[in-house]
């Protein structure tokens, strides 16, 4: 592996045994976060609005479901925030050990809730709260991984490595899905709502504990050691960079690279990565967590297809992902988000007919054809392009705020907005519209971003 150099010439060597370490914890970590969460979007979808709110209508029921799914993005904007500072301060490997235990204790005590009639109001209450503290873990994780295996990367297959990222997602997209999936297949729906529903949280603690493990043997990213402002293993704050001892002993590691990072304005490097971030997030909450919903409960058809297709397409992104990484590595980061954005608006009304066709092919080939062109191939550019977009200094914070107000703006209040929209309309127009618009904010925004491909990591400044 080539070695990131400071800006005086120092470098920071690790090995291809290191590399492998930090994208299994990588993907490790990332699968775990995204089967938590998916585990519970397919809970939300198929049987909370029984279990934690079966006093109201089911339209209103799933409504209340789709909102408590979302309350964990609200905790994921403050877990980004006192994370991101944290590993941008200390280091991304430290971070990383906290986010994954507090998303699996959360999501394994989930699986021991009381229900709605056992404790009454109390039970959905206690559900929050867990979706809260699952949510504050997550704020950072996906953001970590991202920053460790993006910094990790040799330049030239950066985009490949950093798509393993999108590889956990997929991966703990498939197995919730797959849990689900075996599930609805076996179980009566007495056995489902009375205690089957329990088993994929509690079997989730397990995957818990082997990533903890994993994360003992990974090393430090290389470029946060070799960071022109890091000393002794932390990060300098802006008034020791400002005070005249720390400018002196700053001298041989670039003291202009420090004094133009301090000097450069934030902004616009965060608001082109929230807009990237915009078609794959919003996508998401739609095909991931709102169709399912949507399927079982207004097109009336079997619940377990809907976790089948994302189930399939979970699979067949298994290649989706890494040939879209190496494609942005070939041709370049915009490119590559302007052909597939223009590809998901393109099929977004087709996709939607597909679906509503009242056949399991139309329902399949839609779902599948949406979750690997707007969100797992948007995913495998959003994992290296935003880590490029940002300075080292303050990379993780940045990363992870994006991400998450991304999430909080599309993922979380998307399913409820089209909740609320097709239950209005009696349609599914605005299902497909809103794929429209979340898919040409990012083209918008490739558009107007800088060419990242190449970019070396260590500077400190943003790219833009």
């Amino acid at each position: 592996m080539t070695p990131p150099a400071t800006p005086s010439g120092n470098a920071v060597t690790r090995s291809t045994k290191d590399l492998t370490k930090a994208a299994v914890s990588g993907w490790l970590g990332t699968a775990m976060e995204f089967m938590d969460f998916q585990l519970y979007s397919l809970a939300a979808a198929i049987v909370f609005n029984q279990i934690f709110f079966p006093d109201v209508s089911p339209a209103i029921a799933l409504i209340a479901a789709m909102a408590t799914y979302g309350v964990g993005y609200v905790a994921r904007l403050a877990g980004a925030i006192y994370f991101g500072r944290m590993g941008d301060r200390l280091g991304r490997r430290k971070v990383l050990f906290i986010t994954v235990a507090l998303m699996g204790v959360s999501t394994t005590l989930i699986g021991v809730l009381p229900t709605y009639q056992m404790v009454g109001i109390t039970a959905p209450i206690l559900l929050v709260v867990l979706r809260l503290v699952q949510g504050f873990g997550a704020g950072a994780e996906i953001a970590g991984a991202t920053v460790l295996l993006a910094e990790y990367a040799p330049v030239r297959r950066r985009g490949l490595v950093a798509s393993l990222v999108s590889l956990g997602t997929n991966s703990g997209t498939l197995a919730a899905s797959a849990l689900w999936a075996l599930l609805l297949a076996v179980l009566s729906e007495e056995q489902l709502l009375s205690w089957g529903w329990r088993l994929p949280f509690l079997l989730s603690f397990v995957l818990m504990i082997f990533a903890v493990w994993i994360r003992t043997n990974v090393k430090e990213s290389p470029v946060f050691e070799a960071r022109a402002d890091v000393v002794d293993g932390v990060a300098l704050s802006r008034e020791q960079l400002t005070q005249d001892e720390a400018r002196t002993g700053a001298e041989e590691a670039g003291e202009p690279v420090l004094q133009a990072a301090l000097k450069q304005r934030k902004g616009k490097a965060f608001f082109l990565a929230l807009a990237l971030r915009f078609g794959q997030a919003g996508n998401s909450g739609l095909v991931q967590t709102f169709l399912v919903g949507y399927v079982a409960t207004t097109l009336a058809m079997d619940r377990a297809l809907a976790t089948e297709a994302i189930m399939w397409g979970s699979i067949i992104g298994f290649a989706t992902v890494p040939v879209i990484g190496m494609l942005g590595d070939r041709f370049g980061r915009r490119s590559m988000y302007t052909a597939l954005s223009l590809i998901t608006i393109a099929f977004a009304f087709p996709m939607m007919l597909l679906i509503t066709s009242g056949t399991t092919t139309g329902l399949m080939l839609g779902m599948i054809a949406g979750l690997n062109l707007g969100v797992l191939g948007l995913f495998a550019l959003e994992s290296v392009t935003m880590a490029e977009l940002f300075g080292a200094r303050t990379r993780f914070t940045q990363l992870a705020l994006s991400k998450e107000v991304g999430g909080i703006l599309a993922t979380a209040i998307g399913p409820v907005v089209a909740a609320s929209l097709t239950a209005a309309t009696g349609n599914w127009w605005p299902i497909a519209a809103m794929l429209i618009v979340y898919s040409l904010i990012t083209l918008i925004a490739a558009r107007l971003a800088p060419e990242t491909r190449g970019r070396d990591l260590v500077q400190l400044q943003d790219a833009a």
